[in-house]
């Protein structure tokens, strides 16, 4: 066995011990409410307190896995390095993501074949490694994930599945996964036709899930309409999920980012982006500034004020302002949203510690056991403490909150 191999086993055993005591709010020390706003520095040095040596270890699994949630991870990470010019992030990502990545390009526990377009999103930290340190193995590793992109199955008019065990559905979260991935690396590479299909995939989504009524957006399409949390007529599934909408409107800003200004579709994406925004404004609750796990049933029982999709939406709004997609008005408003929530969904214990709450776990569509996109559904999946991807979009709002004061 090499000393590679021994230390990544090792690695192994210690880290669910680590990761067992970070989400456990609850455990040693008492917990407090904070009444604090946090600092980009602050929130992410405390992950690194929380996480000293890796966030390659999935909990839940109980295993090591090639996965979207790090790459959240590893996008926050790179920014902060941005931001502050301390190489300490840079190194605590790329560290992690070689843990996956090996000399010759392989990732390890990535498998092609899935077809799962989750395994797409730390593409673009392969990406942005590869145009710092210059290494072949990161392009290589990319090149894999691009190869998946064309082979990736697709509805009829072209838009990407969720997965290959999902056959003809498109679900939001998806749009995050692939496209800021798919988009950075058509920029790169010179593959301008690319932009064409990158466009194309949010166009499908607004023409298949987005409700006129309320201008939010369902959180899956089945083409087929063979699912049973699909609707007969339009394939779409019941709720407004938060999460599925951050994801949505998360992928709109940072692709737009990236998107040529003078490609004739951008204007589409552009005003998607602020419609969602506006409809997302007026579905903030009112008391807490804050938004609900199912977006649009703030009054029924068992519903609750969500971190995961409360902060992306504060990301989304403060970088459209700074981006100037927005009016400023949106930067008060992510301003207001992200003080409440440091005061409502962050706890602080006796050593200093900060805990962010009220990250749903997961939410999906069918599978086995069976996720049927109703509001009882929703409201039944576990809420974690420190979730990464709750974390992740608490890092990047604090950032974009903290460029405007520059």
């Amino acid at each position: 066995m090499s000393s590679k191999s021994k230390i990544f086993i090792s690695i192994s055993l210690i880290i669910p011990m680590i990761i067992g005591a970070a989400f456990c709010s609850s455990c040693g020390s008492a917990v407090n409410q904070s009444s604090e706003q946090f600092s980009s520095v602050q929130i992410a040095d405390n992950f690194l307190k929380l996480f000293p040596d890796t966030i390659a270890y999935r909990s839940e699994a109980k295993s090591y896995k090639w996965n979207y949630e790090q790459g959240l991870m590893y996008e926050a990470f790179y920014q902060m390095w941005v931001h502050t010019n301390n190489k300490k992030y840079f190194d605590y990502l790329k560290k992690n993501i070689d843990y996956y990545v090996e000399n010759d390009g392989n990732i390890k526990t990535y498998k092609l074949v899935d077809f799962n377009i989750d395994n797409i999103t730390p593409g673009k930290t392969l990406l942005r490694l590869y145009a710092d340190v210059k290494e072949e193995k990161y392009k290589k590793a990319a090149d894999t994930l691009r190869k998946q992109l064309s082979l990736h199955p697709r509805t009829n008019e072209g838009g990407f599945w969720h997965k290959k065990i999902y056959p003809y559905q498109m679900w939001l979260d998806g749009l995050y996964m692939a496209e800021p991935f798919y988009a950075k690396y058509a920029q790169m590479f010179d593959e301008s036709g690319s932009f064409d299909d990158i466009a194309n995939q949010f166009l499908y989504i607004h023409k298949h899930l987005k409700d006129e009524k309320t201008g939010l957006y369902y959180h899956g399409w089945d083409e087929s309409k063979s699912q049973k949390w699909a609707d007969p007529n339009t394939g779409r599934s019941p709720n407004f999920w938060g999460r599925s909408n951050g994801w949505f409107i998360m992928a709109l800003v940072d692709v737009l980012e990236i998107f040529p200004q003078d490609h004739p579709r951008r204007n589409d994406l552009l005003r998607i982006f602020v419609n969602l925004s506006e409809s997302l404004k007026s579905f903030r609750d009112a008391e807490t500034k804050l938004w609900f796990q199912v977006l649009d049933k703030g009054n029924l029982n068992g519903n609750y004020i969500e971190a995961s999709a409360s902060l992306m939406f504060i990301y989304s709004f403060a970088k459209g302002a700074n981006k100037g997609y927005l009016d400023k008005e949106y930067l008060k408003i992510a301003k207001e949203s992200f003080e409440s929530l440091s005061g409502k969904l962050v706890t602080i214990d006796s050593n200093g510690f900060l805990y962010l709450n009220n990250v749903c776990s997961v939410g999906g569509l069918g599978g086995n056991p069976y996720r049927d996109g109703s509001f009882e559904y929703y409201i039944s999946e576990p809420k974690r403490t420190n979730d990464f991807k709750g974390y992740g979009p608490y890092i990047l709002a604090a950032i974009e909150l903290e460029k405007d004061v520059k």
